[in-house]
């Protein structure tokens, strides 16, 4: 039902299912991974009305906590987003969020091994939880940048046909765009680019 991946190592497509709702992940030498991508299989999905709540568990590094697992919500997957990439480097034990579901049925016993845990809760629970701070990866800072360099490749390409009234020469077949037209059209796209990136959504 579930995937975890790691850059620079195997899909792992079998989690350890801990109870009937929870799935945990293994995670070697974890201290050296700086992102982890949880996402469904598409062989199942969640049942109507529940999504997943991914959980990242690592060892207290405060040595007087004897390394008892620290578990942190990092966000959630569901059946219209089933994919998500978490940023797993940096967190700190003192960032972790209230109760988490996995109690300690899921602890390692090594120390430099941790967990991602999948627990299937239903929609508006959820909704109601709040990740841990770092954790999400914003795309929108890189979206907005490909956006702004499309654009100006077009006007740059457009440009680069453009003639003058004088130099123009009757051609019934072709349609002539005033260049000022696409550059009002290019301002408006980045204006509106800049108040809401996901403008385009809607």
């Amino acid at each position: 039902m579930f995937g975890c991946l790691v850059a620079g190592r195997l899909v792992q497509t079998d989690p350890v299912r801990v109870s009937g709702d929870k799935f945990v992940f293994q995670l070697a030498d974890y201290e050296s991974v700086n992102h982890v991508v949880v996402f469904m299989l598409g062989t199942e999905p969640f049942p109507d009305g529940t999504g997943g709540a991914v959980y990242f568990c690592f060892p207290d590094p405060d040595p007087g906590s004897g390394g008892a697992p620290v578990w942190q919500l990092l966000g959630f997957i569901t059946n219209h987003k089933p994919s998500a990439i978490f940023k797993i480097s940096g967190l700190q034990a003192g960032e972790a969020r209230g109760a988490h579901p996995f109690g300690l049925v899921a602890a390692s016993p090594r120390p430099t091994a941790a967990q991602v845990g999948v627990s299937v809760e239903a929609l508006d629970q959820l909704a109601q939880q709040t990740p841990v701070s770092g954790a999400s990866v914003s795309t929108v800072d890189s979206f907005v940048l490909f956006s702004q360099r499309m654009l100006e490749s077009l006007y740059n390409f457009v440009g680069s046909f453009s003639v003058t009234q004088a130099q123009m020469s009757p051609s019934p077949q072709e349609t002539f765009i005033p260049s000022s037209c696409v550059l009002r059209w290019y301002d408006n796209f980045k204006r509106r680019l800049a108040q809401n990136p996901n403008f385009w959504r809607t």
